[in-house]
């Protein structure tokens, strides 16, 4: 067994024990049980197998602690014995301000509350709802004086849940707040962290000065994955049509901008060493501007993934590097594995782009596909992602788009130009209004006709709604989709040897 074969499968034990983890509390006692059988078995090196069977008993123990461990921090949070008073608080502004049409929401970070005439020193996040003005940025301290609340658990989604992944426990609605200092940055990751936001900032104005609305909504989503100011009707249209998607940062959104900047660095005489660690910085640096969200994450360590690729010469991205990224994601927040329906379907559907790409293929080999526009490709890249996701889907959501394979044949090789020419626009442009009204014309063309796409299939008829689904299906059908792919898989390999 090779080194990265052996590192998968401690990588796979590791998530598992977040799973159960997730699932089921084990007491610390048989946590330590299980540690120490894996550390007596890993040291029974007269057998590689059984030692490495040890090793992943360790993984999965650590797994199972580290969720359970941030669970008791989240459980064990200061702010949460104060929801239901009335209550002052002090804290910072924690990440960019999430502006919408008619609120702006906040994640504060809290170090202070006032009882009564003392002044106590606490900790923990919350999420203020406020009004679209005065202006909040990064970084600026408040005085914020309302009623503290507990998250209300909907019959059709847990917002509660949905909050405590990301350590929020307590909220306030339309609170007075007092600016008492603009942009305290603590650090130097806090100041570039912000200068970051402000050429975000830069970007989005020049977005609404050139595009008119809704476009300029969809052409931001599609380009900076901020669906903040899109409007409710747009974004339900977007889910009949199952193209949802495409306003939030992927893969594909990063690969294209590797693309782009190892072809201009290259071109501008840069070494391939050198090319490759500039694109590194600025993926990085596109990441945080988009915010720490799981997909936008994970989307920026499968860039560095392909960049690698890239500079080694081996561009397949495999289930080993699916596998390892998740990882390194649970490691930093395990609640993403139960809580966070984002990660889930970022995961899956490239899971399915990995395993089911090659048998469809195959089976769709009568599609032509061309240089410019690879239709079989398109298709069945898209088949293959909604099959390991339509679970998911209608557990968490309840419907599921019908229209979807058409819309998406329809709508992703143009998403291709649009991030070419909206990085081209927004990084020329920015800097010279001139180039941004050259590359605006083909930007507003290929928004203006995914729109109409958009419009013309966000239809009833195009989404099927079900009731509620029992998680027990979602087992079944992923036991009997592994059990295909195995076979399918086998039946490849036997081909391979001529049998």
């Amino acid at each position: 067994m090779t080194p990265s074969k052996i590192f998968f499968y401690l990588c796979l034990s590791f998530i598992f024990g977040v799973f159960v983890g997730s699932m089921i509390s084990i007491p610390q006692s048989y946590l330590l049980g299980f540690l120490f059988l894996g550390i007596l078995v890993f040291f029974f090196k007269k057998h590689r197998k059984i030692a490495i069977i040890g090793f992943c008993l360790i993984l999965f123990s650590i797994g199972a602690w580290r969720y359970q461990r941030v669970d008791l921090d989240i459980k064990d949070n200061d702010l949460k014995q104060y929801n239901g008073q009335q209550v002052i608080l002090v804290g910072k502004v924690l990440v960019e301000p999430d502006v919408r049409e008619n609120i702006t929401q906040l994640t504060v970070d809290v170090g202070k509350i006032v009882l009564g005439e003392e002044i106590v020193s606490t900790s923990g996040r919350i999420l203020v709802k406020a009004n679209k003005y005065p202006e909040y940025n990064y970084a600026d301290v408040l005085i914020i004086r309302g009623l503290l609340k507990t998250p209300e658990e909907f019959q059709d989604f847990n917002y509660k849940d949905y909050l405590a992944k990301k350590g929020i426990f307590s909220l306030i609605d339309w609170p007075n707040i007092e600016i008492i200092k603009k942009g305290d940055y603590s650090n130097l990751w806090q100041f570039s962290y912000a200068q970051v936001l402000g050429f975000k900032n830069g970007i989005r104005e020049n977005i609404n000065r050139y595009f008119s609305f809704p476009q300029n909504t969809l052409f931001a989503a599609a380009l900076l994955g901020d669906q903040s100011a899109m409007p409710q009707e747009l974004k339900e249209k977007l889910n009949i049509t199952g193209l949802r998607h495409i306003t939030a940062i992927s893969g594909m959104n990063i690969s294209i901008l590797c693309s782009i900047l190892m072809s201009l660095l290259l071109g501008l005489g840069f070494w391939r060493n050198q090319a490759f660690c500039i694109s590194l910085v600025v993926i990085f640096l596109f990441v945080v501007m988009i915010g720490f969200q799981a997909s936008v994450v994970r989307a920026g360590i499968m860039g560095a993934v392909f960049l690698l690729g890239q500079k080694v010469g081996r561009l397949s991205v495999s289930s080993r590097a699916i596998v390892i990224t998740a990882t390194i994601m649970l490691l930093i927040n395990p609640m993403l594995l139960r809580w966070d329906v984002g990660f889930q379907l970022s995961f899956l559907a490239l899971l399915g782009i990995i395993f089911l790409t090659q048998p469809l293929t195959k089976l769709f080999r009568f599609i032509p596909q061309d240089k410019f526009i690879n239709l079989r490709s398109i298709i069945v890249t898209t088949f293959a992602a909604q099959v390991f996701t339509l679970p998911i889907l209608i557990y968490n959501f309840g419907r599921i788009s019908l229209i979807s394979p058409l819309t998406n044949v329809l709508i992703l090789p143009v998403i291709y130009w649009i991030m070419i020419f909206g990085f081209l626009f927004a990084i020329l442009g920015t800097a010279y209004s001139g180039f941004a009204w050259i590359l605006f014309w083909p930007c507003w063309f290929l928004t203006a006709y995914s729109e109409k796409v958009i419009n013309i299939f966000s239809q009833p008829w195009a989404a099927k709604t079900f009731g509620d689904v029992h998680w027990i299906w979602l087992v079944i059908f992923y036991v009997f989709l592994t059990f295909v792919i195995w076979q399918v898989k086998k039946k490849e390999k036997l081909e391979f040897l001529n049998y």
